[in-house]
């Protein structure tokens, strides 16, 4: 059964780091292009930042680039997404997903295979 499971979420404060993790069952995530997107309460799910396989390319929002970063671990079979300088606007719902188009970082939802059942990034003032 393929499975993403993501974890790390939890409350943060202002300039607060976070690093969120996304573990794969089911499925070898380094053959995979691996993107991170987010979901606020009343909004849509948006694109976070992209890495395709071997992290050959990689793609970020406007809004996050330049504080969040993603990486992989192939061992553990991992992806990350370190977030820094968190800000209340990052308050949000962050699913991992993988597609099979490993060549590309894509910034689209519609290209991704797999999703995870998100994780909760809550801002606390």
């Amino acid at each position: 059964q393929v499975q993403l499971v993501e974890s790390g979420g939890g409350l943060v404060q202002a300039g607060g780091s976070l690093r969120l993790s996304c573990a794969g069952s089911g499925l070898i995530l380094s053959n995979y292009a691996m993107g991170w997107f987010r979901q606020a309460p009343g909004k849509e799910r948006e694109f976070v930042g992209a890495m395709s396989w071997g992290g050959i390319s990689t793609a970020y929002a406007d809004s996050v680039r330049g504080r969040f970063t993603i990486s992989r671990d192939n061992v553990k079979n991992m992806v990350y997404l370190q977030m820094n300088s968190l800000k209340p606007e990052d308050t949000a719902t962050y699913y991992c997903a993988a597609s099979r188009n490993h060549r590309s970082a894509s910034t689209t939802s519609g290209s991704y295979d797999y999703w995870g059942q998100g994780t909760q990034v809550t801002f606390s003032s």
